[in-house]
């Protein structure tokens, strides 16, 4: 969120807002993740939650956030978690005017620990530079970049200074959310020249999906269980687990879907009648996330995800989107790993490669909870 530079001098106190008034500051700014609006709440049952302002000192919002929390089993204390969040001025030279109200209010909730993830990008590679970079054994960090993010390296600096621990180091767990995503820019962009963006390979699948039959619909909520059936085909196929059920997904597009009207969107790939891929998609304002994407075993010489893909971009375009946020990739450049082929695929969409500052964490003041941070931290490398 863009806040007046006046505020940078002022202070600021935070409080609880209700999520009408949240709702309607996102639809202003626009600058939101989707896992900062309200109804993000109501997805992750597991939480509880609240949603909080900073006001300065006239009484105007300058910045905003969705918290979850969660009570650790056996204890009075809570973990704190503010996932792609806060959204404030990152900018500013004195983020504790930010974050120490933050704490404050925090340690009267009794929370013993909290975890937040700036929304900020510490490095770009775009994908000619990755695609030549491709060696046995090489990662995406032993690559030169092709720009630093002066604002996300000085966020990095300023959060190591005030005493918060980025995910992985100092004992700290690792991330949630993924530190290396893969965005395609589009804002300014015509069709033709996101068209003249893709690899050839792309191109020429796109047109052999189209030369099939291919068939591309946006589906409903009644759509959700093929969705699914595919992404645990896909699961089994490629070696992961997400760990969600068929009612999350139910659950994240009826709460989101409500909260306004095509911010979860479903779309299908068909052929001969029979769905062979599917793939979800978030916007919140001017901002676009392809979120997962799932598909058979069978017909894939028909190409079913790339024309969905392509569909996805091009409608996210016509939304007005700066970016087309395709998310976590792995940061392996290694032709033989396995995790090297999702970034592989995502590169032929000509986009970039962003890492961003990732999550930080810290315990609040006391030896206990220290002590229980240390014990979480534990438990969790243990999972």
């Amino acid at each position: 969120m863009k806040t007046e530079v006046r505020t940078r001098s002022e202070v600021l106190q935070i409080g609880v807002i209700t999520p009408s008034e949240y709702h309607s500051l996102a639809e202003l700014h626009g600058g939101r993740s989707f896992l900062q609006v309200a109804s993000w709440a109501a997805v992750k049952t597991e939480w509880s939650s609240e949603l909080l302002a900073w006001r300065t000192s006239d009484g105007e919002v300058a910045g905003t956030t969705l918290v979850l929390y969660r009570r650790l089993p056996g204890v009075s204390r809570w973990y704190a978690y503010l996932p792609e969040g806060p959204d404030i001025d990152w900018a500013d030279p004195r983020l504790e005017r930010w974050l120490d109200p933050l704490l404050e209010h925090l340690d009267r909730r009794q929370v013993f620990a909290v975890r937040l993830g700036p929304p900020e990008v510490l490095k770009r590679w775009q994908a000619t530079t990755l695609k030549s970079a491709v060696r046995r054994g090489r990662r995406v960090d032993d690559v030169l970049p092709d720009v630093v993010e002066p604002v996300g390296a000085s966020v990095a600096d300023r959060l190591r200074d005030l005493g918060w621990s980025r995910g992985g180091e100092d004992g700290a767990g690792s991330d949630a959310q993924p530190r290396y995503l893969f965005q395609v820019p589009i804002g300014g962009r015509t069709n033709a020249e996101l068209w003249s963006g893709l690899s050839k390979e792309w191109r020429r699948n796109i047109q052999k999906a189209e030369k099939s039959g291919i068939e591309i619909r946006r589906g409903s909520e009644s759509d959700l269980p093929a969705f699914f059936a595919l992404l645990e085909a896909t699961e089994r196929r490629n070696g992961f687990r997400l760990g969600r059920s068929l009612a999350y997904y139910q659950r994240q597009y009826r709460v989101m879907n409500a909260e306004r009207h095509g911010r979860m969107r479903l779309y299908l790939s068909s052929w001969n009648g029979e769905v062979l891929a599917a793939h979800t998609m978030n916007v919140v304002g001017r901002r676009v996330w392809y979120q997962s994407g799932a598909s058979a075993n069978h017909h894939r010489e028909v190409r079913p995800s790339h024309i969905l893909q392509w569909t996805m971009m091009t409608e996210a375009q016509q939304l007005g989107a700066d970016r087309y946020d395709m998310r976590g990739v792995s940061d392996s450049l290694d032709p033989e790993d396995r995790a090297f082929g999702l970034l592989r695929w995502k590169l032929g969409t000509g986009g970039e490669l962003v890492q961003a500052v990732g999550e930080w964490e810290r315990p609040l003041p006391g030896p206990i909870n220290q002590m229980l941070l240390r014990a979480m931290t534990r438990y969790r490398s243990r999972r």
